[in-house]
């Protein structure tokens, strides 16, 4: 299978470029199944039902979130309704969403797992002690996604080791920076630090220069608005083996 993953789709912009973009880059590449980061698609931050089914609409078909999944109050009744979009399995249980999803594809079984990470990021549980009570809920899934939404580069290389063989691909986001790190790890996992971004290019992780740079100067408080002219659309291709559940190739996606 071939199988598509998006980085963090910003704002207005964001969903606007992927849905010109995202149709026929699907057709080009025989993309069986398409993952994208929705938690930054709606304007001002967070994520919507309007923007959550506009990223459905262009031709996604599963979003993941992270931290700033619980923004915007309208989304919980979906989170809680629907199987397709979920939202990190280490936050709190009694929290909207679930962490975890199965989508059954007739031929073989997908899961997709969100995780968050602890490091510099809101309080939640311990990402690896979760991981590990989730998979032995999914053995029946050959493919085993996972979406870690994390900041730092090590804890996101120490989770793609230590899921190493036992799950098809583990991909980073949250940074909104793309990493040249696409691999096949030992055990036959496909990885990538941070599949970067959809959205503004010419921006700090989506948001005006100049808004970013004075806040950083200052540290006065400042609205974050998104930038906008040029975009990109970041993301991987992973190809799974559906019968071993191991990684064939990986491919960086870098669209202008």
């Amino acid at each position: 299978m071939n199988i598509l993953v998006l980085g963090d789709v910003v704002s207005d912009i964001g969903c606007r470029f992927l849905r010109k973009k995202l149709p026929a880059f699907k057709k080009l590449k025989n993309i069986d199944f398409c993952i994208a980061n929705g938690e930054n698609s709606a304007v001002g931050n967070g994520i919507t039902p309007f923007s959550a089914q506009y990223l459905f609409d262009s031709g996604v078909d599963f979003i993941t979130t992270g931290n700033h999944v619980y923004r915007r109050r309208e989304v919980y009744e979906m989170l809680d309704e629907r199987d397709d979009i979920i939202r990190p399995a280490n936050f709190s249980k009694g929290n909207p969403g679930k962490g975890y999803s199965v989508v059954d594809m007739g031929f073989t079984k997908i899961a997709v797992i969100n995780l968050a990470g602890m490091v510099y990021m809101d309080r939640c549980d311990n990402p690896f002690a979760v991981i590990d009570g989730i998979l032995p809920e999914i053995s029946d899934c050959k493919i085993k996604l996972v979406d870690f939404h994390a900041e730092a580069t090590a804890e996101k290389r120490a989770m793609g080791f230590y899921l190493d063989g036992r799950v098809s691909a583990v991909f980073g986001t949250h940074t909104h920076v793309i990493t040249e790190d696409a691999q096949i790890l030992p055990n036959g996992t496909a990885y990538m630090t941070d599949i970067g971004m959809t959205g503004p290019k010419n921006s700090v992780l989506g948001v005006k220069p100049e808004i970013s740079i004075d806040w950083l100067k200052t540290g006065m408080p400042a609205r974050f608005d998104t930038a906008d002219g040029e975009c990109i659309l970041n993301g991987c291709i992973f190809e799974i083996d559906n019968k071993t559940g191991k990684a064939v190739s990986v491919e960086p996606v870098n669209i202008e």
